[in-house]
């Protein structure tokens, strides 16, 4: 670590303005918020539990099935607390149904995509996950990520990231995915956009994913993957807030020369600032962190690479508190990057399981309707 001051962020990773803001939802409102839109409305406020019960417990969003309001009121109330935020432009499916894309148009008319993947299992339900999106685009410019080629538009609403969820938890329980109805297990903030650098509605938006109903949704804090290039600042303001979700960390690197290169936020919080913030987390939270770490030929996936990460990992103290995930790199248009050889992927896993430390290989989804990992582009 450095004492030097530091110098502030680019104005790239910061979310431009003037925009306006999308329309108020219902969840955005806190609890004293909702008695405060009821009174607005002329209503009780148990008529916003209604909604909420509509909206977070049977995933419902059409006020025609709002039986319980009342007739004359029903579509003014609706219009008021559960406004459109996501307009549907394109639905794209692979993997025979299992990995569902959807590409929405928000208020603005900025487009942002959130990816649905079912995991079938042969004894028991599986487990369905939305890989969500906190930001149209992206600031973070890494160059081997679509979404960060693309720039930055502007951070996304609590209530829109929330909605991604709820239309995807809908869609499972009305057995549109292929598998029949199910129940949607995971959320990891993944897709588009840097969630840490949106941090106020992705807190919100997992405090929603988190309470349970009519508050929430009432899914596991534990099932919530949240990931980070590493604002250091942030990662230690989630570990203050007692949400014990997953933290995932993108390092791609374990040397500063290269991940400067690979994560431009690296020349203003360095490797060993970003895995000292993720160990604490752990420290805690006791939840074991992810590093994630996309292999790209003859870049990073070096065997002596693999050394280093392993080195800059246990010497905080023990293999425990951390998981290396490496993820085969996508194709994305016109880039240089592509995927590590077979051989030297299997020897970078060899190297790590060597020094203890568990490692995976990220099963790759959607690559064919660029839907996964770095592919997220919003296009038309």
């Amino acid at each position: 670590m450095t004492d030097e001051p530091r110098k502030p962020l680019p104005l790239v990773f910061e979310a431009p303005r003037g925009r306006g803001k999308p329309p108020r939802h219902l969840a955005d409102l806190s609890t004293e918020e909702r008695t405060a839109a009821a009174a607005e409305l002329g209503e009780p406020a148990f008529r916003v539990k209604q909604v909420a019960h509509h909206y977070y417990a049977r995933l419902e969003r059409d006020p025609a099935a709002m039986t319980d309001l009342p007739a004359a009121n029903r579509d003014r109330i609706a219009a008021a607390l559960l406004p459109t935020l996501l307009d549907p432009v394109r639905t794209m499916e692979a993997d025979r149904g299992t990995t569902v894309k959807n590409l929405w148009r928000l208020f603005d008319g900025a487009l942002v995509e959130s990816v649905l993947m079912r995991y079938l299992s042969a004894d028991g339900p599986g487990r369905a996950t939305i890989c969500v999106s906190s930001q149209a685009g992206c600031g973070m410019a890494c160059p081997f990520c679509a979404t960060g080629q693309g720039g930055l538009q502007r951070n996304m609403s609590t209530a829109e990231i929330v909605d991604q969820v709820v239309d995807a938890a809908g869609r499972m329980a009305r057995g549109e995915v292929a598998g029949g109805p199910g129940r949607l297990s995971n959320v990891v903030f993944m897709g588009m956009g840097e969630p840490m650098a949106n941090y106020r509605a992705v807190v919100g938006a997992i405090r929603r994913m988190v309470a349970p109903a009519p508050d929430g949704l009432g899914l596991s804090a534990r099932n919530i993957t949240l990931s980070t290039v590493g604002l250091v600042p942030r990662i230690r303001q989630l570990t203050e807030e007692g949400i014990p979700v997953t933290l995932a960390v993108s390092l791609h690197a374990p040397d500063d020369e290269l991940r400067d290169t690979l994560v431009p936020i690296n020349t203003r919080w360095k490797v060993d600032e970003v895995v000292d913030a993720a160990r604490a987390y752990f420290d805690a939270t006791g939840r074991r962190v992810s590093i994630e770490y996309a292999m790209m030929r003859d870049i990073n996936d070096q065997a002596w690479r693999a050394d280093l990460l392993g080195d800059v990992l246990t010497a905080r103290g023990g293999i425990g508190w951390v998981h290396v995930n490496l993820i085969p790199l996508n194709p994305t248009p016109g880039s240089k990057w592509t995927a590590s050889r077979r051989e030297d992927e299997r020897e970078f896993v060899r190297r790590l399981e060597a020094k203890g430390i568990s490692t995976t290989v990220r099963d790759t989804r959607g690559s064919d309707i660029d839907g996964a990992c770095g592919q997220l582009a919003a296009a038309e």
